[in-house]
């Protein structure tokens, strides 16, 4: 879907966070088809890309300065008021790495983390709303949560965000369905033992014409695969890779 405004709480925005942006703005370019801009800025280029002359996301280099950013994708929220939600997570147990800041007349931004210590962003839109769709093919299509406590992680984002969720069967599993005013944008999966010693996190899914080929390629260029491509019945076929670098990411192919 074409997107003008975010509602709060939405999914709006992505960036790579990469330790080395020239070898991430390679894989991605070739992996998705994207087309690259770079925006010059003190600290370093800020690269945006774009799928069909629209900007979708962003990728840029972690600097030794920039400790409080988690390497790999980061994901933004959508917010009206930045103050109130920061204030709102820190009651709800969550903690706030940096921010607000105010990029211009973009917006306002802040990295921050929840009970469990997945890093997400917030961003409060001037005259930049965000991505430009979501659930397009190449672009962001879905964000999930796994996390070891689904029911506190829920309670803090229902607090800080207002979301609606729904419980559901999938595949003999519980999961979260996660709502805003109807729309469905994201999940939520409880971590178990298998997971090991892995940190609670976001997880963004890119929507691709066909899971096999962008898995086979991706491989091509260097990335690898952390979970095979697997059927979500009534749903379509995922993978999950990770990056040259290390940066973890689903694709999938819808049914619809």
């Amino acid at each position: 879907m074409q997107v003008t405004q975010y509602l709060q709480g939405f999914p709006c925005w992505i960036e790579l966070a990469a330790t080395d942006a020239r070898q991430a703005k390679a894989f991605y370019t070739s992996l998705f088809g994207w087309t690259l801009t770079d925006i010059p800025l003190p600290e370093g280029a800020y690269t945006m890309y774009s799928v069909d002359a629209q900007n979708q996301g962003a990728i840029y280099a972690v600097t030794e300065q920039m400790d409080f950013v988690v390497p790999g994708w980061n994901i933004y929220f959508a917010v009206t008021d930045i103050n109130k939600t920061l204030q709102q997570i820190r009651k709800a147990g969550g903690l706030v790495r940096t921010g607000p800041h105010q990029l211009g007349v973009a917006g306002h931004m802040a990295m921050v983390s929840d009970v469990e210590g997945a890093s997400f962003c917030l961003w409060q839109a001037g005259n930049h709303s965000g991505a430009a769709s979501f659930g397009e093919l190449n672009t962001l299509c879905w964000v999930e949560l796994a996390c070891r406590n689904p029911v506190q992680a829920l309670e803090f984002y229902q607090q800080s965000l207002g979301w609606q969720s729904r419980r559901l069967e999938v595949e003999g599993h519980v999961y979260t369905e996660l709502e805003k005013d109807s729309l469905a944008f994201g999940g939520m999966l409880q971590m178990t033992d298998e997971w090991d010693d892995i940190n609670s996190h976001w997880m963004p899914y890119f929507r691709v014409e066909d899971v096999d080929l962008t898995v086979a390629r991706a491989q091509e260029l260097g990335g690898e695969i952390c979970m095979p491509t697997t059927e979500i019945g009534g749903v379509g076929r995922f993978a999950v890779l990770n990056d040259p670098q290390g940066a973890a990411f689903s694709v999938i192919s819808l049914n619809n």
